[in-house]
This record gives structure tokens, C-alpha cells and sequence, in this order.
């Protein structure tokens, strides 16, 4: 047997998006997968309310999925395990859509069970700002952006949270708007809270989407983006989400 073992490339935004589409797949087919349950990474999602299941079917033959496919299977009835070729992160816009409205809908209840601040869901009037930056600073929005959504909102409280909280550009916040709060919570407890917020603010990458994806009460803005010069796939463009322009303006 070649049972289907999910490979665990990339961190944990781009690991909640590669399994909860197998998952969905298995389910429907009652595949077994092997998930990597030691990963600290699963041990995370499990902690978020993202069950992954595993079932008992288990065949010879196998499925080679990629980002051009994996819509196709998502409701096919199918006798094969799964595998992967090359790198697969099932980003593409239809994918983000996709996966959106699974999580809006599908898993929606386990995720709000298990959110350790789902008292404020829906009951505040707070702004997060999530701000990516490390090693991949150079594709980061800027000042600008976060300065520009800030301006037009009437919030009681703001937070922030980032990889680099000495970098200038979360200093120019802070400064501006003393009413901002850095915070540093762990990958879990930075999706749990910021996803209650009224306003959140996002950044690039498959982590900041998340977030915006596990929020159900809040209003999503973005930054505009080329697709093609970007780190990660077209995981922003979701309907009611707010593109916020900046470049050259």
C-alpha cells in the first residue's frame, strides 16, 4: 500500500491550507492519510478546531494532485490515495475562494468552540493589524498602507502584531497612534484573538490570510498586490474582503 501521507513543506499557513484540502477529500472518500501528527504544526491546528480526518481506505493506485486539479477532486468519488509532485500549496484564486467559504461554513462552529476568546467575537469595537515582515520585509506593504486603513476607522483599541517589533515601520505606528498595543502572542493565540477583532488589517502570506479566513464578525482589508511578483499564491481576492490601493498613489 502507498498510503497518503500529507509532506509538511512550508509553515504553518501553507501546511492548514495543503491539509484541510486533503482532509476534505479523505473525508468525502474515507481515504487514510497520514498527517504528520508529531509536527508541532498539527499539534497547532488541532488547538485552532481544524480536525483532519483519516479513515480506513487504503489503495494501490494513486491520485497526483496539484494546483490545477485538487478542485476537481474535492467532491469526486475516488478509489486512489493522493500524492503530490513538486512543491503543492492549492493557492490559486479558486482554491482561496474555495477554502474561504469551507471554513465560513463547514467548520465554522469548531473554530469558534475553540477559540479561547470567542466571548469577543462580535462584541467590540477593536482594530488588529497583523505586520509580516523577517525575511520577507522587501514584499511588505509598508507604513503607507497600514497608516492609509487607520485613518478612515473608528476603533476603542488597536493591536499589533509582528515578527519584527523593531523594525521603523511598526515604530511610525506606535508612534502615530499611541492608542496601538504590540502583542506577541504564539501562532495559535495571534489567530485566535485577532480573528474577534471588529477591524483586522492584514499583511502578505498564507498566515495572514488565515487569519482572515477564521475571522467571521470582522471587516478584512488587504493590500493590493501583483500576483506574479508575490511569495505566495492569489489568496486574498475573497469576496467583501476590502483591497486597499497604495502603490504610486
Amino acid at each position: 500500500m502507498t498510503t497518503t501521507t500529507v509532506y509538511s513543506g512550508g509553515r504553518l499557513g501553507n501546511q492548514i491550507i495543503r491539509n484541510l484540502f486533503i482532509s476534505i477529500i479523505a473525508k468525502n472518500n474515507n481515504l487514510k492519510v497520514n498527517y504528520n501528527n508529531q509536527d508541532n504544526y498539527y499539534i497547532n491546528q488541532q488547538k485552532l478546531g481544524l480536525e483532519l480526518f483519516s479513515g480506513t481506505n487504503d489503495y494501490n493506485t494513486v491520485v497526483i494532485l496539484n494546483d490545477n486539479n485538487i478542485l476537481e477532486y474535492v467532491n469526486k468519488e475516488i478509489k486512489s490515495n493522493l500524492g503530490f509532485h513538486g512543491n503543492v500549496f492549492f493557492q490559486t484564486k479558486e482554491c482561496s475562494n474555495f477554502l474561504y467559504n469551507y471554513i465560513q461554513t463547514e467548520i465554522k462552529s469548531n473554530i469558534e468552540s475553540a477559540n479561547i476568546y470567542k466571548y469577543r467575537y462580535n462584541n467590540n469595537n477593536d482594530v488588529f493589524i497583523h505586520v509580516r515582515l523577517g525575511d520577507v520585509k522587501t514584499y511588505n506593504p509598508g507604513f503607507i498602507y497600514y497608516d492609509k486603513v487607520l485613518s478612515t476607522l473608528v476603533f476603542e483599541k488597536g493591536y499589533i502584531s509582528t515578527d519584527s517589533p523593531d523594525d521603523s515601520i511598526i515604530q511610525q505606528l506606535l508612534e502615530k497612534y499611541p492608542i496601538l498595543e504590540l502583542i506577541k502572542y504564539d501562532e495559535v493565540n495571534t489567530i485566535h484573538f485577532g480573528s474577534t477583532c471588529r477591524h483586522i488589517i492584514l499583511s502578505h502570506g498564507s498566515f495572514s490570510a488565515l487569519i482572515g479566513y477564521m475571522s467571521f464578525y470582522s471587516s478584512i482589508y488587504y493590500p493590493e498586490y501583483n500576483i506574479n511578483k508575490m511569495f505566495y499564491g492569489d489568496i486574498f481576492d475573497i469576496p467583501g474582503w476590502n483591497k486597499i490601493e497604495y502603490l504610486n498613489k
